[in-house]
């Protein structure tokens, strides 16, 4: 892409030319083919049937199962973190495999059942970002646990406080960050579990800049995977619908993470994940800010936002069109 000619000081500074955008669809073609072949290859194509929807609404509920019984109980055995090895973890694991993970856009617009949902939601895209960091088959186990439970300490607040639709007020605030502490003290003793499981609980709150919860670190003093988990439940809930507010646009929720590359986030893992994210968007249907729909061709690696899109219509350049942007993704 940056050996076209026009393409200096990393910008695009002159139109593409017919030949150029016949080329570019020509390797969307070919990359679609390639996706295609790889969906045959890999089975990947049943992965995005009922049968694994149903599959990611099973685990959830299964989750929701195993969140209230630590409720009642107050503590989680042994038993349990077994249970949820053994019969979610490799859900997650499997899910997170996909070349990308557009398909969980449908399963954010629920707000039913959201804190369950965005458990396994986390657990998916803090697999599907280890695995890009390359991180080794034990630690991406370890992360895949600690991101599914990364919230359970929020066993310990209030239903009526996970619930509420309006505003916290201060004193609600406090105690709903209090959820970290809760985690880490749920899951700090139980015999033979990592200890990154009971850090990533107290830390996913932690920001590189030390204006994190719950004890102000900063980035030398917040464990890496916690890192990795953090950035998966601000992508995550950002993206959700929630009792008391809608899910943001997608350029919004780019635009925001961008914003934290330096400051609240590892920049490195953000920028992968960021990076990641924005590539496998070639080929994909979107729905842009004026619901025009199209097909992206290629993306621009140093304003990622700024796609170059097939419409019905023609050929649309969002560097050109400032008022448009990417609203949201069509998941197929």
């Amino acid at each position: 892409m940056n050996k076209r000619k026009g393409y200096v000081n990393k910008e695009w500074v002159s139109p593409l030319t017919i030949s150029e955008i016949d080329s570019l669809l020509e390797n969307l073609n070919k990359k679609i083919e390639e996706n295609q072949e790889s969906v045959s290859d890999h089975n990947v194509k049943q992965r995005f049937n009922d049968n694994f929807h149903n599959q990611i609404n099973d685990i959830t509920v299964e989750i929701k199962s195993i969140f209230d019984d630590i409720r009642k109980e107050e503590k989680i055995e042994r038993r349990t973190i077994d249970r949820i090895q053994a019969e979610i973890v490799p859900v997650i694991q499997e899910a997170a495999k996909i070349p990308d993970i557009y398909y969980l856009f449908e399963e954010m617009q629920s707000k039913d059942e959201y804190t369950y949902k965005h458990n396994i939601g986390v657990g998916i895209i803090a697999t599907y970002l280890g695995k890009k960091l390359g991180l080794s088959s034990e630690n991406l186990t370890n992360l895949t646990l600690a991101a599914t439970l990364h919230d359970v300490g929020k066993t310990r607040i209030p239903e009526s406080l996970l619930d509420k639709p309006g505003k916290l007020t201060l004193t609600e605030y406090e105690e709903m960050k209090r959820h970290t502490i809760y985690g880490y003290e749920l899951l700090k003793n139980i015999p033979g579990i990592h200890p990154s499981i009971a850090l990533t609980a107290l830390q996913h709150h932690e920001r590189e800049d030390g204006h994190g919860y719950p004890l102000n670190l900063n980035g030398n003093d917040i464990y890496y995977l916690s890192k990795v988990v953090a950035i998966a439940d601000v992508f995550h809930a950002m993206s959700s619908n929630r009792v008391y507010h809608q899910a943001m646009p997608f350029y919004m929720v780019i635009e925001q993470m961008n914003r934290d590359v330096f400051g609240k986030f590892n920049p490195k893992i953000l920028l992968v994940f960021i990076n990641t994210l924005m590539e496998t968007l070639i080929g994909k249907e979107v729905v842009l800010t004026n619901q025009q729909t199209g097909t992206i061709l290629m993306i621009n690696p140093y304003d990622p936002l700024k796609v170059l899109m097939k419409t019905d219509t023609g050929i649309v350049d969002l560097r050109m069109e400032k008022e448009l942007q990417i609203d949201r993704i069509i998941s197929k």
